[in-house]
């Protein structure tokens, strides 16, 4: 088959699949940081503002409730969801970057124009800018501390610095692609969804592991029998994640958790090529250097 033969004998070609996509998601988020001055489109838990919950809502236009409230507050962003459970609406959420309370007064009096709201039927929770900020700075904190813990853990395991670091840039590529496309929805990211892209480095690092562990451990084996016991392996742990990714984005309802399943379903399709090529090609290149440096003379 011919797809078997390209990717047992033009491994090093087919590197430049991932390198092109890891250069493109760099692009992204340096073009989005550049724009916006931050590198993810961050929501209202990461970067401050204010959420109107409003349960059991009378039926309403969201989309023109959306548009009137834009009107009214041109200078601020401002969004409209739907709450929903079992398949039907049980409340709305109005999020804006409004923090003052007095503009939350008008806000949630605009509101009132579209819809009755009594006393007790909805809820205004205010998230600092600066305890936004704040939290932001520590979650990627705790995304570098993760990276190099797990470095630290992949160095002791394997005692080879070049396979730690394959390893590493596999996760990291993963990791920086899916946030590229993630931007690219425009969806944004909240706290929940950066526990989503701590989830899908605990992933990638283990598929990494996995193919690793298989090249550089099974020496009794060929090198494409090593590969491919890994890739059926992975592709299995893949493509059943996959399929529960895909039941519980289609049929969620709640926005938080679709949030974690559109980084986690972008990730898992991005892994094995950071896994299967980049980690695979890297690995197979060091491998047969290290061979051909130990051979007789």
């Amino acid at each position: 088959m011919w797809v078997k033969k390209v990717y047992e004998d033009k491994y090093k070609q087919l590197l430049v699949i991932p390198f092109l996509l890891l250069l493109f998601a760099v692009i992204q988020i340096g073009y989005q940081y550049a724009a916006t001055g931050d590198f993810v489109h961050k929501g209202i838990s990461l970067k401050g503002g204010s959420t109107v919950t409003i349960e059991q809502p009378a039926s309403a236009d969201l989309s023109e409730l959306e548009q009137l409230l834009q009107q009214r507050f041109p200078a601020e962003e401002i969004s409209v969801r739907t709450l929903g459970s079992a398949s039907r609406t049980t409340g709305i959420v109005v999020e804006s970057a409004i923090q003052q309370e007095v503009e939350i007064k008008e806000l949630v009096a605009a509101i009132k124009t579209r819809m009755p709201l009594a006393e007790g039927s909805y809820t205004v929770e205010i998230t600092s800018s600066s305890l936004g900020g704040s939290f932001f700075k520590q979650t990627v904190s705790a995304l570098i501390v993760s990276f190099i813990l797990m470095g630290l853990v992949v160095f002791f395991y394997f005692r080879t610095p070049m396979a730690s670091l394959i390893v590493i840039l596999a996760a990291l590529s993963d990791i920086i692609v899916t946030l590229a496309i993630f931007n690219l929805t425009g969806i944004k990211l909240s706290s929940a969804g950066v526990a989503a892209f701590l989830m899908l480095i605990g992933y990638s690092v283990d598929t990494d592991i996995l193919l690793s562990t298989r090249m550089l451990k099974r020496q009794n084996e060929g090198m494409m029998d090593r590969i491919y016991g890994a890739l059926k392996t992975g592709a299995t742990m893949t493509i059943t994640t996959l399929a529960a990714v895909f039941v519980a984005l289609v049929f969620a309802q709640n926005e938080i958790i679709k949030q974690i399943m559109i980084i986690l379903f972008i990730g898992l399709l991005v892994d094995p090529i950071m896994t299967y090529i980049q980690n695979a090609g890297l690995l197979r290149m060091y491998l047969e250097k290290k061979t051909k440096t130990n051979e007789p003379r």
